[in-house]
């Protein structure tokens, strides 16, 4: 069969539906929404778990992250219920531990935060204050928008500076110069060296930072403030011992990360007798949620194959009808010469061209939902380049499969009883 030929019987099929355009264009409404369905269901699943994977990779994939955290009251010893200073956490010999016996672990970061008010002249606001190490800034990589993050020297000097992060800098100092002023947090001057952006937490990933945190020295933190924290509670205040909030570990490769973490976690179970503690494998994160990625599109996939396949069964029904409108003129063509597969392959052309050009339509209004949504509401959407292939693909090969059925009946027609239909 040439391309003349089959352009040729793609006129003839382009010809039959501007007879019948409106039967045409609801036949071809199925193929329509199906393809934008698809193309729209996968971009908004693609968006949503690649903003998950990014926020996940933005922790570090060969880094662990250990949180304290207050053991349920039933499991703390009766001594400790009866104190008013409640002792839980990560310990500053467990950080040392770690980095010193955990194989292939390359550094450890410390990290200790507390809640205080932070005044600039009549602004008030609460911060986080984070005190940790220069380190930090390195295993939890965020945009430094001004100045300079801490360094060893502010370790050395122990001088009162602080990291604010873009939000808080913007409701503390904002219309000011910002790098070089002092704030009072908790009725301690410290001075703003730096700027960082930070990277808000989403659904089940926890980042280690908050749109509050300004971040200090921890050997500073622990002479101007102590180790003990002063936490309101309702009608009550409580006073906490909790050395560290958290340790960030550095792993040498990603291989050996979660042998790291089992290892972790072992010895954190020898030395802690309640349950204080929490372990975060960002790399086990990332492999779930691809996981989880390839799942979810595979569901939305088949859920708008659905719509695909009523504009299918649509062609098909429309097609029957047809073979029944052009008997005679399938008995004229049988009768001077054409063959049944002439006639299939006609039939086949006519119901390719009716899908794709529902296909075609369907790609353009499958690339503007995804925008219309991302733009009305904010949520990401990414449409990957193989799903506009794909659905097209699928709208060409249902039209040929739905197609086949109506082809062979028109086929199989006596020529002689085709041309005595009236």
């Amino acid at each position: 069969m040439t391309a003349a030929r089959l352009l040729r019987l793609a006129r003839m099929g382009l010809k039959d539906m501007l007879r019948h355009k409106m039967r045409a264009f609801l036949t071809t409404l199925g193929v329509v929404f199906g393809v934008a369905s698809v193309i729209a269901m996968l971009a908004v699943g693609e968006g949503a778990s690649r903003q998950a994977l990014l926020q996940i990779s933005r922790l570090g994939a060969r880094n662990l992250i250990l949180y304290s955290q207050k053991p349920a009251a039933d499991t703390q010893p009766a001594a400790s219920q009866s104190s008013m200073l409640a002792l839980y956490g990560l310990q500053y010999e467990d950080e040392l531990r770690i980095r010193e016996s955990i194989p292939g672990v390359v550094r450890t970061v410390p990290v200790r935060w507390m809640r205080k008010e932070t005044w600039y002249r009549d602004r008030k606001l609460e911060l986080r204050l984070v005190a940790t190490t220069p380190d930090w800034f390195d295993l939890v990589n965020r945009p430094l928008l001004a100045g300079r993050v801490l360094t060893a020297d502010d370790m050395t000097r122990r001088e009162p500076v602080c990291v604010l992060t873009e939000y808080g800098a913007r409701r503390l100092l904002a219309g000011t110069e910002i790098v070089g002023e002092i704030v009072s947090i908790g009725n301690v001057p410290f001075r703003v060296v730096g700027i960082v952006r930070n990277e808000e937490s989403a659904g089940a990933v926890q980042t280690p930072d908050l749109p509050t945190d300004a971040y200090t020295p921890l050997p500073v933190c622990r002479e101007r403030f102590g180790d003990i924290t002063v936490v309101a509670e309702t009608g009550s205040r409580a006073m906490e011992l909790v050395p560290l909030h958290q340790i960030l570990v550095e792993i040498r490769s990603l291989e050996e990360v979660e042998p790291a973490a089992r290892a972790i976690e072992t010895m954190l179970r020898r030395f802690h007798k309640r349950e204080d503690y929490r372990l975060s494998v960002p790399l086990a994160l990332l492999r779930e949620a691809e996981t989880t990625r390839r799942t979810f599109n595979i569901v939305l996939g088949s859920i708008a194959g659905i719509s695909l396949l009523v504009g299918g069964i649509g062609i098909m029904n429309i097609m029957l009808a047809s073979v029944t409108e052009r008997t005679r003129e399938i008995g004229i063509r049988r009768a001077i010469g054409a063959r049944r597969s002439h006639i299939i392959l006609q039939f086949l052309v006519e119901t390719s061209v009716l899908s794709g050009i529902g296909g075609i339509i369907g790609l353009a209004l499958g690339m503007m939902i995804p925008l219309l949504i991302t733009r009305l509401s904010g949520m990401p959407t990414y449409i990957p380049p193989w799903s506009l292939l794909l659905s097209f693909s699928i709208s060409v090969l249902i039209g040929i499969v739905f197609g086949l059925y109506p082809a062979l009946q028109a086929a199989r027609l006596d020529p002689i009883e085709a041309l005595r239909h009236e």
